[in-house]
């Protein structure tokens, strides 16, 4: 049965389920699936309430991410933090998150992108020790190293989401490849503004990528680098359009989009070429979506190191 969602711009795309791999079962058959389909999205890897303190603490401090966020207007007025329910007499577009476009309006919002970024209880969930003992067995590592510039963002209901895209066009420097992880901070619905998948989208995504650096040739190192050269599209995405790009690469007639009705605890890892984008919230519930991006290398390997540091705005990356 086909899920109909969408993307920024675009007819509704008829999409798929993404396969559920279960935690427990063994890695080499994880490994095998990573490589076959791009992506393993495993169910309730981490703690749920563990992830659902990131939203909103329950004894009411300032460190987690609605707390953190109501005084930007972002918040119905009297509803539950937790559920981050969107103040509808707001511009959705005055309210979007990293990667969906242009800065917020407000020096008010712009700082609070910022501070997300080092509340501890953001960063004690990145260091879950299971988190991280399951990350060296799903990729054979000694020892994985945390990428320091993660990315936790929001998607407001009615905002632009992430556009269609794969991780390796941000992370180019650097020979080693890398495991992305995607983390849906709380439960997060088919059209709730959860991530998309284009099945079988790997050789399609490195495809691109030579392309892009066969006519990027004459450029400098640096412009090499970027995401945002000349050759890119605005903000170093594919497309705003998932039905028309999965229109363009279908395979024997045939390339589905995957989704899944993520729930706090879920955990996908993804290849760096996978193409991917998130969906259009709107789920009519009116939750703000929050998920944060990982990214993981083997320790000693070749890995991008202008991401060992916090984002920042304007930080080129």
């Amino acid at each position: 049965m086909a899920i109909n969602v969408r993307s920024n711009q675009g007819p509704t795309v008829p999409a798929q389920w993404l396969r559920q791999t279960p935690k427990d079962i063994p890695f080499d058959e994880m490994r095998q699936r990573l490589r076959s389909d791009g992506y393993v999205y495993v169910k309730n890897l981490l703690p749920r309430e563990e992830v659902q303190s990131v939203r909103k603490e329950y004894n009411a401090t300032t460190s987690a991410y609605f707390t953190l966020y109501e005084p930007t207007g972002i918040i119905k007025p009297g509803s539950f933090l937790e559920d981050g329910i969107f103040n509808d007499q707001n511009d959705p577009l005055a309210h979007g998150g990293i990667g969906a476009g242009e800065l917020p309006p407000t020096d008010l919002q712009v700082q609070t992108m910022i501070n997300a970024h080092t509340q501890p209880k953001y960063l004690q969930l990145l260091e879950n020790p299971e988190f991280r003992t399951f990350v060296q067995g799903l990729m054979g590592w000694q020892k994985e190293i945390l990428l320091t510039r993660t990315m936790i963002r929001h998607n407001a209901p009615g905002a632009l989401s992430t556009a269609v895209h794969y991780d390796k066009l941000f992370l180019r420097k650097g020979e080693a490849e890398f495991l992305t992880a995607w983390v849906p901070i709380g439960d997060t619905k088919t059209t709730g503004g959860g991530l998309m998948y284009l099945s079988d989208s790997v050789l399609l995504g490195r495809e691109i990528e030579s392309d892009f650096s066969k006519r990027a040739k004459d450029l400098s190192h640096e412009e090499r680098l970027s995401a945002f050269n000349v050759h890119m599209e605005k903000y170093g995405q594919l497309s705003q359009d998932a039905s028309e790009f999965g229109d363009m690469h279908k395979v024997d007639g045939s390339r589905n989009w995957l989704v899944a009705d993520y729930e706090a605890g879920d955990v996908v890892f993804h290849d760096p070429y996978i193409v991917h984008a998130s969906t259009r919230n709107e789920g009519g519930d009116g939750r703000v979506r929050v998920s944060t991006d990982l990214r993981f290398y083997e320790e000693g390997s070749d890995m991008d190191d202008r991401w060992m540091k916090l984002w920042t705005p304007g930080d080129g990356l």
